[in-house]
């Protein structure tokens, strides 16, 4: 004869939730870290306040709402859009399908760009504004302006500057490249799309599905916004201004090619944390 069955502990409470999302999401990179994610959102807390949750909170409620993000997570939607944010740098930012998720990678474009000083920077397809923001949240006498094809991604951009508390120091213009900018700076950063037409269809789902085209892609061979912004960038920087540009790991040797064909002058490849090409940077001097 048995006695009554115990009680689950918290510990048990949320192993056992955390386990039945890890469960659902096997195709994920890591379905724990995912898990714990999303049911820290499902449950209103930051993944690292998992441990307040008492046995009591694991309702029929906050199970059947955590279980609908993992069964979002399961069919290929990133984790940042789900959650509606990403962090990056240092700061929070908000991301919808209607711009690039902003990824680690780029970090070494902002921590490039603060290696020196600067004043009046581009950021030539903002997107979330992660890039711009970031180096404006940094340098408080800098001012900026972030443009884009797309409204609805610098409307993004303009709630994460009101985030930021930046507002008065940046400005967002709807433009393809530089046709509706005029002035010069003496930084000009991007994130272009670089990924070729070929190479669409290798993309990681999550990633091909729920990040806009125009961002990920030129439809070509992965240059075209190379050639365009290196076309025109000399117009718009100061001499001696710079240009950093994010590439794909085996496009720094063509995009140097395209800087220095243009006037650019000390060129350079930095690597990312991985050790892969990511940032081109380059120097007007003519």
């Amino acid at each position: 004869m048995t006695g009554p069955q115990e009680a689950p502990s918290r510990g048990q409470a949320l192993a056992r939730a955390l386990a039945l999302g890890r469960d659902r999401l096997v195709n994920a990179d890591d379905p724990l870290r995912d898990a714990r994610l999303l049911l820290a959102h499902a449950a209103g807390l930051e993944r690292g306040q998992l441990s307040r949750l008492e046995v009591e909170d694991f309702t029929p409620e906050l199970m059947a709402g955590y279980l609908a993000l993992v069964d979002q997570r399961a069919a290929g939607r990133p984790v940042s859009k789900i959650l509606g944010y990403r962090d990056f740098w240092n700061h929070r930012f908000q991301v919808t399908e209607d711009v690039l998720d902003p990824r680690p990678d780029t970090e070494t474009l902002v921590e490039a760009a603060l290696a020196q000083p600067f004043e009046r920077v581009l950021d030539l397809g903002t997107g979330s504004g992660c890039i711009l923001l970031s180096l404006l949240a940094e340098r408080t006498a800098a001012s900026g302006i972030g443009t884009d094809l797309s409204e609805a991604a610098l409307n993004v951009a303009r709630a994460n500057a009101r985030a930021l508390g930046v507002t008065e120091r940046v400005e967002f213009r709807v433009s393809d490249w530089f046709s509706a900018l005029g002035g010069v700076f003496d930084l000009i950063v991007s994130n272009p799309p670089y990924i070729a037409l070929d190479e669409m269809p290798d993309l990681a789902r999550e990633v091909r599905e729920h990040d806009p085209r125009m961002a990920l892609t030129d439809e070509g061979d992965g240059l075209a916004a190379y050639r365009a912004i290196s076309a025109q960038a000399g117009r718009h920087l100061c001499r001696g201004g710079r240009i950093l540009l994010e590439i794909g790991p085996t496009q720094g040797a063509d995009v140097a090619r395209i800087l220095r064909a243009a006037g650019f002058e000390t060129v350079e490849i930095l690597p990312d944390l991985d050790g892969r090409d990511r940032v081109v940077s380059a120097i007007w001097v003519a």
